[in-house]
């Protein structure tokens, strides 16, 4: 594995969005339509404004999420919002958005609700991620009591519900299993920092060394210092 290194965050977000377009636009060639998984966090926000501006055809693109915290979508905790806010508009407000978030009483309820959607898209072309400073991808976070569930390479979910008091900030959560992750065509985490980079070349059985050592779907580590 090797780690790709960007001067900063505007040369980072400029590889992703060359990267993006091209992903979907195979997807568009080939079946009719493309799929993007987002992630939260600050690192994509300037990605997502310059595709928001790209001229493509977003009509024939499908966006979701690879996980989301179990608030309302006008919370600044939800990654629903930050997506709505930064990429779902102008050119690419043609785009269909999957929610994970449902109206329902628990997360587990709404991954439920979500499973149907996601398998219905067939798989992704485009997964971005990030990574937490204790080595979690999505919201497959060590210390979670349905951590073991969502690291299940042969696991029938491809969306579970996380409880509450763990993460930062402890609250609910709904994640894409590391099954479902791993039907992306190709997955890029997004980096910054001494800190993180070390955790990636350090190993180990942490969830980003599980999806980083595993060899049914490409990934690519883009980091700024």
């Amino acid at each position: 594995m090797m780690i790709e290194t960007f001067a900063d965050s505007d040369a980072l977000a400029d590889a992703v969005v060359d990267a993006t377009l091209d992903a979907l636009g195979w997807g568009i060639t080939e079946r009719g339509w493309a799929t993007l998984v987002g992630t939260g966090g600050r690192t994509p926000a300037p990605i997502y404004d310059r595709l928001a501006r790209a001229v493509f055809d977003w009509r024939h693109v499908t966006v979701t999420l690879s996980d989301d915290r179990f608030v309302p979508v006008t919370s600044p905790d939800s990654n629903e919002r930050l997506v709505r806010e930064r990429l779902l508009v102008d050119q690419a407000a043609a785009a269909d958005f999957l929610p994970l978030r449902h109206n329902a009483p628990d997360p587990e309820a709404s991954a439920l609700i979500a499973e149907p959607g996601l398998r219905a898209l067939g798989g992704f072309d485009m997964l971005f991620l990030g990574m937490g400073e204790d080595g979690h991808v999505a919201s497959l976070i060590p210390g979670s009591p349905v951590l073991a569930a969502g690291m299940d390479l042969h696991g029938a979910r491809w969306a579970i519900g996380v409880p509450a008091g763990v993460g930062s900030p402890p609250v609910a959560r709904i994640t894409l299993t590391l099954a479902a992750l791993l039907m992306a065509r190709q997955t890029l985490i997004l980096i910054s920092g001494a800190t993180k980079r070390a955790i990636v070349e350090t190993g180990g059985g942490l969830p980003v060394h599980v999806l980083l050592e595993q060899a049914k779907s490409p990934v690519r580590v883009l980091w700024t210092p």
